[in-house]
């Protein structure tokens, strides 16, 4: 019989490896598709950057825990523990930030052409690029405090005051000023959820009007066109819908194992909660975009 260890690992290297081979292969597809396929749409940029940041968030985490969870706790020092860390949280602060570009950028492709909003479509996609360049840099510095207080495992046992993370800890002096950091970096990240929320809201509205309007036009009997741009926008809804469900979830029961008693099984699901919207977010895009396969098509005949 499979002991439990084992059996956790698994489930951590098989979400981490399927969760990269997805996220590499719309990597290498948008690249290739860049240089030498058909042009891409600007949300395609948007998109290779979200897998782009998933696979890192995938490798910096999946690993180290597969081998935690074997055993292997003494794999990092203290140098290792603060990198791993550092651009884990890092990444997962970008994917957050470009699945929130994504779902404002559809919503103002929904606009409207009459609308003030249409015009702002044509200037956003100048802004893509140097956009993510903004968010690269304020998600490394304002996650530069990690680098201070992670420590390797070998340091555990000099910490009074801290968060045991298996093969590394991380001891956060308890201060008004941490405190105060915290709120003030909580605040983007808390921005970025209700605009995505709001968004998402939005395209809703904006699809329920366009069915009433179609039935109205045309009965009951015809059903509403799917046309790549609402292909388009229904695959940001579900990225968005995904992030949501899995990124609240994972808070609340990381909620629970730090003022509750947890068993371990649900150490190890936090994590495995965290990593889910990376590992499926590629897939939800292959699955539900019809122009990736117009790429792949493009890329196969070529």
């Amino acid at each position: 019989m499979i002991s439990k260890d084992i059996a956790l690992a698994l489930f951590f290297l098989v979400q981490t490896v399927f969760g990269a081979l997805g996220n590499s292969f719309l990597l290498g597809l948008y690249t290739i598709t860049f240089f030498t396929g058909p042009r891409l749409r600007p949300i395609d940029l948007l998109l290779c950057h979200l897998v782009f940041v998933n696979d890192l968030v995938l490798l910096s985490k999946g690993i180290p825990q597969t081998m935690a969870t074997l055993g292997l706790t003494n794999f990092l020092d203290d140098v290792g523990c603060k990198l791993v860390f550092y651009f884990h949280k890092v990444a997962r602060d970008l994917s957050l930030c470009t699945t929130c570009l994504l779902s404002s950028f559809q919503a103002f492709t929904l606009s409207p052409r009459s609308s003030w909003w249409a015009k702002l479509i044509a200037r956003a996609t100048k802004y893509i690029v140097p956009l993510c360049f903004l968010c690269w840099t304020f998600h490394l510095l304002k996650n530069f405090v990690i680098l201070l207080y992670v420590k390797g495992p070998k340091g555990r046992n000099n910490i009074t005051e801290g968060q045991n993370f298996i093969y590394c800890t991380a001891a956060f002096p308890v201060s008004l000023y941490i405190l105060l950091y915290v709120l003030i970096i909580s605040l983007p990240d808390i921005l970025c959820v209700g605009i995505m929320v709001g968004t998402s809201g939005y395209m809703v509205f904006v699809f329920h009007k366009h069915h009433q309007k179609v039935q109205y036009i045309h009965g009951n009997s015809l059903k509403p066109s799917g046309s790549p741009e609402t292909r388009a926008t229904k695959s940001v809804l579900l990225l968005v819908i995904l992030f949501v469900s899995c990124n609240s979830l994972n808070s609340v029961l990381s909620l629970y194992i730090q003022y509750g008693k947890p068993s371990s099984w649900l150490v190890h699901l936090s994590p495995f909660l965290a990593a889910c919207f990376p590992a499926c977010s590629s897939f939800v895009v292959i699955v539900s975009d019809s122009q990736v396969r117009k790429y792949y098509l493009a890329f196969w005949k070529g």
